[in-house]
């Protein structure tokens, strides 16, 4: 069956929606701010997630480990990541360019973005000075972004270096998948033994819609390629949208059924000139009701504390469903990432517009421990939590192929 989109469905943010007044944000006594779709009751969040009925949302409650004391003495941290609400950072996320061979609505306006010029990116030699200093400080994991990682030149290079960091645990990289089906296996000489591939839809007609191009036969392939290369799991990330693809949901768990694949719905995120809308958000708890319906035997797996996904598996199959819940249910209380943007900006929350450069005065000369303190100056004046979404909306960022997620 053709797939058509529907006139009007990327339409602008509806601020006189309804659900606009209904959903507040409560100061806690402890300071944090959370908002009704974490503490509403059950009736309450019936009306607000069009979702779960009691027995359901008891039963998927929030599984994660608690950040324990033992937890924080195996992480050798130093001060500089460690923000003014005692969270650990050992998660760096490195956006290698702003480039990309898609144009996916959600991620780029539909007029494009104006790139940074090449001489103001930073240079392979300065991304692994960087990311020695953040490893050598403590963290454990980095994850390449874009743009689109894969098409720089050096990625290969940048993965071998990168990979021989002592201390570096993880090298991760979340890529569109267009071209990594034939570069994957160097990459994994290379040293990258995490991967996540983005595909929003199984419809290549509605592919090329979101994308605006050509290439879902490939995105497939390197998914396929992954998995036979010895990933495990492959991550495939879903963004998802009302009226585009939210009718997949159930097929995208059904890839999760012979081959070990992690599906993850990531919720719909405001971003600048995304044109988000409320009405295009599908919760967390609507996503797992339809799971829950459709398949038996759905168990929550326990969480690690910094763990941004809700985690499951179901029943007979190899590979496990997620839920990435930044809207509805946000986990900033757990947040251990930092972002390291393409042209050297450094930014400690995905929604904050707050950058540092970290080009200038590297390029200025400046010795590691001055880098340090401007590292950790910015780690300590990140916020406890993000604004909530309808702020967020509101809020001037950069567009996601500018941050790189």
């Amino acid at each position: 069956m053709a797939w058509h989109p529907v006139p009007g469905e990327l339409g602008p943010l509806d601020s006189s929606n309804p659900l606009h007044d209904n959903i507040v944000f409560v100061h806690l006594a402890s300071g944090k701010t959370r908002s009704l779709f974490q503490s509403a009751n059950v009736v309450e969040r019936q009306n607000l997630e069009g979702g779960m009925d009691g027995s359901l949302a008891e039963k998927y409650a929030s599984s994660h480990e608690r950040l324990s004391d033992d937890i924080r003495k195996e992480n050798c941290v130093s001060d500089m990541l460690i923000d003014s609400f005692g969270r650990l950072h050992t998660y760096l996320r490195i956006s290698l360019t702003e480039r990309c061979n898609l144009r996916c609505q959600y991620c780029m306006p539909a007029e494009g973005v104006e790139l940074t010029p090449n001489s103001h990116l930073l240079s392979q030699n300065e991304i692994l000075r960087l990311a020695n200093l953040f490893v050598s400080s403590g963290v454990d994991k980095i994850r390449l972004t874009g743009g689109e990682p894969t098409v720089r030149k050096d990625i290969e290079d940048i993965c071998s270096q990168l990979s021989n960091l002592k201390g570096l645990k993880t090298l991760a990289m979340t890529t569109n998948g267009i071209t990594l089906a034939r570069k994957l296996p160097k990459l994994k000489e290379c040293g990258l033994n995490l991967v996540n591939i983005s595909l929003d839809t199984l419809v290549p007609a509605k592919f090329e819609f979101m994308t605006r191009r050509k290439g879902h036969e490939r995105v497939m392939e390197s998914i396929n390629a992954a998995v036979d290369l010895g990933y495990n799991p492959v991550k495939v990330n879903c963004v998802v949208m009302r009226g585009f693809n939210d009718d997949e949901i159930c097929d995208f768990v059904e890839l999760t059924r012979e081959k070990p694949i992690n599906v993850r719905f990531i919720e719909f995120m405001p971003f600048d000139g995304n044109v988000w809308n409320v009405k295009k958000l599908v919760p967390y708890s609507e996503m797992l009701d339809r799971v829950v319906k459709q398949f038996t035997g759905v168990q929550r797996i326990q969480d690690h504390p910094t763990e941004t996904a809700k985690n499951f598996r179901v029943e007979g199959h190899q590979g496990s469903v997620s839920f990435i819940t930044s809207m509805t249910e946000h986990f900033c209380a757990g947040c251990n990432r930092l972002r390291l943007l393409a042209d050297g900006n450094f930014k400690v929350c995905l929604f904050g517009p707050s950058e540092v450069s970290l080009r200038d005065p590297l390029r200025l000369g400046v010795e590691d421990n001055e880098l340090k303190e401007i590292i950790g100056a910015a780690v300590k004046r990140k916020k406890a939590s993000h604004a909530g979404m309808f702020d967020i909306a509101k809020t001037s960022n950069r567009p996601m192929i500018r941050i790189g997620g």
